[in-house]
């Protein structure tokens, strides 16, 4: 039971789309109708304003983090296994890409997959965060990015961390964004995916 209650909390956490809380905050469009209609970080940049989409980001990234270190800080006290904290990890991103609070309607989960891994392992959200921000500055076309943190992030956690439970899940994690990415993925090779500084 108590490891049903963590797990939906980490859920719930994960369902809080910061996209569409910060947009709502500041009186901006919900990001959700207008661009890719992604309520992500990159979405809401393309509204203009840079403090918005710097809020949801760090808002989507913080998420991720507080689930899994939460769950690792909690369960010994009530016995639970380490199991529990990948358990976590994945309910919190499974929330953002299908939040209840929102329809089910989520993000493509990169800021919280960030978060996620960070909370794992500080090295591998190091590793996975200087990619992006290489395929970013790069290319400029955040999808692109995003993928190719994707294809690299369970390779980054098998060397730190070996074929254990926790690359099997960064895996799952990857697969799923890579997943929630499929018609980025089509744009791309019909060179029509819009840039990072593309406005709406």
């Amino acid at each position: 039971m108590i490891t049903l209650l963590f797990i939906a909390a980490a859920y719930l956490i994960g369902s809080l789309s910061f996209a569409v809380i910060v947009s709502r905050a500041m009186h901006l469009p919900d990001p959700r109708s207008f661009g890719s209609g992604n309520p992500g970080a990159t979405n809401v940049l393309r509204s203009g304003r840079k403090q918005a989409a710097a809020l949801t980001l760090l808002g989507d990234t913080l998420k991720g983090w507080v689930a899994v270190v939460l769950a690792r800080a909690l369960a010994p006290r009530f016995g639970l296994p380490d199991e529990l904290i990948l358990l976590c990890a994945l309910a919190v991103f499974l929330g953002h890409l299908y939040p209840i609070f929102f329809s089910f309607k989520g993000g493509k989960g990169v800021a919280t997959a960030l978060g996620v891994l960070a909370g794992l392992n500080p090295w591998i959200g190091l590793a996975c965060l200087a990619t992006w921000l290489l395929m970013a500055g790069v290319f400029r076309i955040s999808s692109l990015a995003a993928l190719a943190t994707a294809a690299l992030a369970p390779v980054y956690t098998m060397l730190l961390a070996g074929w254990g439970n926790t690359a099997k899940t960064v895996l799952v994690i990857a697969l799923l964004l890579v997943y929630r990415h499929k018609r980025n993925l089509v744009n791309l090779i019909s060179g029509q995916e819009g840039r990072i500084d593309k406005r709406a």
